[in-house]
């Protein structure tokens, strides 16, 4: 497949058109992707929305992986829009991490272990006219549930805090409507919590100021939480 205009850009991918039904998602630091097909393959045979796997080329780099075209705007975009309010955005994203919650760990012998996204937010849900799809699973892994809400929970309390971030009154909305949601559903434990920040802190594609304001997020997730 000849590979067209790029489509969109991440921290660390880029997204190019192949033709209207598929996409090549490729790594900038040329990180392996090929950890991510079964983990998709096999949730989609579970039921769960992400991108269909397309053919991969034999002559496709490590970081390339070759996607199902997605047609809508990301949940981000909808809620900068207004299109989708912070209720509904905190709904949307509360059965997204259950759902995917409910499907058994595919590697790990803990029957409480669970496929985790490890970073479901807004801008890696696309709003297809079949229904949202979640993209992006470089981070995934397997363990407890509660570590993938304190994440979900995390990242956007760290845009909440952020005054500078033209999103941040969105995100605080957001936030606010969505912890105590995860809250009601088994919670966000303090260690899960720390667990997420810790993983944050280390994250290389994070500027040092967005690093410093892991504390004041993390903060507020607790304060919402009600602890």
């Amino acid at each position: 497949m000849r590979i067209g205009q790029l489509l969109g850009s991440g921290r660390d991918a880029d997204v190019y058109e192949l033709d209207e039904a598929w996409v090549l998602r490729r790594y900038r630091d040329g990180m392996d992707a090929s950890r991510e097909l079964p983990v998709m393959s096999y949730l989609s045979a579970s039921g769960y929305p992400v991108p269909r796997l397309g053919p991969q080329s034999p002559s496709a780099g490590p970081g390339d992986l070759v996607l199902q075209r997605l047609h809508g705007p990301t949940m981000l975009e909808s809620l900068m829009s207004g299109a989708t309010g912070a209720e509904e955005g905190a709904g949307l994203l509360t059965g997204l991490l259950a759902e995917l919650h409910s499907v058994p760990a595919r590697l790990s012998p803990d029957p409480e272990d669970r496929v985790l996204h490890l970073d479901l937010h807004p801008d890696n849900v696309v709003l297809t006219t079949d229904g949202p799809v979640v993209i992006d699973w470089s981070n995934t892994e397997e363990g407890p549930p509660a570590l993938d809400r304190a994440m979900s929970a995390l990242i956007l309390a760290q845009v909440a805090v952020d005054p500078a971030h033209p999103a941040a009154d969105g995100a605080r909305d957001l936030v606010t409507a969505l912890v105590p949601r995860l809250a009601a559903d088994d919670g966000i434990p303090a260690s899960h919590l720390a667990d997420a920040a810790a993983r944050r802190t280390l994250n290389p594609t994070m500027s040092p100021a967005e690093t410093a304001l892991i504390g004041d997020a993390a903060a507020l997730v607790t304060a919402l939480s009600g602890r």
